[in-house]
């Protein structure tokens, strides 16, 4: 988005993105996982290939590894490669952003703010072997990759409300975002370790998550509105250059300023239609997989509907 040359061309790239990556992406992993079931169907027919895993690592999670032993051992020196750069540019990246957040957002700010750069690159060193152990100690904690994403999604239950409703309220404010990270966090917390040992009865992680979606967006709002909203002149500065939809800040901005305000009718439309177009095209590709061509080509011509609504609305909302 940062390297589109308009606003125009990055929603574009935006829906791009998200058609490749909901709809494209996916599919090879899938293929991967639905004939690991034919070629593994149960945890015993995993034993029975590998005889010598041990039985503490057995899980179902097992099964696309395992799947690797039918690759040709060129490719095979591929994949391992492949797998190899994914985790390292995940992990880097990671940590660098991790130490950037506590050097740059806590450390230079709040304790130390008149180090020259060198003294920083030495704390974000001391960060990144820090967060190092604490990865290291929470994946030997966890039991599974599942695990770990019902986490992830646990912990952001309930912020992504706020990324959305900062664009359309003027009262959310950085105690909002702050206060909706920690509540979120905690709730999670509450559920994988405090829930269990307090011996309670086990709660379906989509319980769970619905919970902390509710718990969590009591909390911020509550929060929000308990505490004094951003300066008019931030508000103000933000408004003009953005130009949101104007509904949700008549109180705290002169709406008149800035450019022409955004067709909220429009805006819902293209919400809707671009949700359309990455659903169609998703079980489109796996239609033509299946062999369903019919169904396939019935996504197809969806999702072409959906795409010329979206350039249809697209000067409605300010794009052209």
């Amino acid at each position: 988005m940062l390297a589109a040359r308009n606003e125009a061309d990055a929603m574009k790239s935006t829906l791009w993105f998200n058609v490749a990556h909901y709809a494209l992406r996916p599919w090879p992993w899938i293929i991967v996982a639905l004939a690991s079931v034919i070629v593994y169907p149960t945890l015993e027919s995993i034993t029975a290939r590998f005889p010598g895993v041990d039985q503490s690592v057995l899980g179902h999670d097992l099964a696309y590894p395992a799947m690797l032993v039918l690759v040709p051992h060129g490719l095979l020196g591929l994949v391992v490669a492949s797998l190899a750069a994914a985790y390292m540019s995940t992990i880097s990246t990671h940590l660098n952003w991790g130490a950037s957040y506590i050097v740059d957002d806590v450390y230079r700010r709040f304790l130390a703010p008149d180090r020259d750069e060198r003294h920083y690159v030495g704390v974000a060193r001391i960060a990144t072997v820090g967060l190092i152990a604490l990865a290291a100690a929470l994946s030997l904690w966890l039991d599974n990759a599942l695990q770990a994403f019902q986490i992830l999604l646990q912990i952001g239950a309930g912020t992504g409300s706020i990324f959305l409703l900062r664009w359309f309220w003027w009262r959310v404010n950085a105690w909002s975002e702050l206060s909706g990270m920690i509540i979120s966090f905690i709730v999670a917390l509450y559920f994988e370790v405090v829930h269990v040992k307090l011996g309670l009865t086990p709660i379906d992680p989509t319980v769970r998550l619905l919970l902390g979606v509710a718990i969590t967006t009591a909390g911020w709002v509550t929060v929000t509105l308990l505490t004094r909203p951003a300066d008019r002149a931030t508000l103000q500065a933000f408004y003009d250059k953005i130009t949101p939809i104007e509904q949700g800040w008549q109180n705290g901005v002169d709406t008149s300023r800035g450019g022409e305000p955004m067709d909220v009718r429009a805006a819902i439309a293209a919400w809707f239609l671009a949700i359309v177009a990455v659903f169609s095209a998703l079980f489109g590709t796996g239609y033509v997989l299946y062999g369903r061509l019919l169904m396939s080509g019935m996504c197809l011509v969806i999702l072409a509907i959906a795409v010329g609504g979206l350039f249809r609305v697209f000067p409605r909302v300010g794009l052209r």
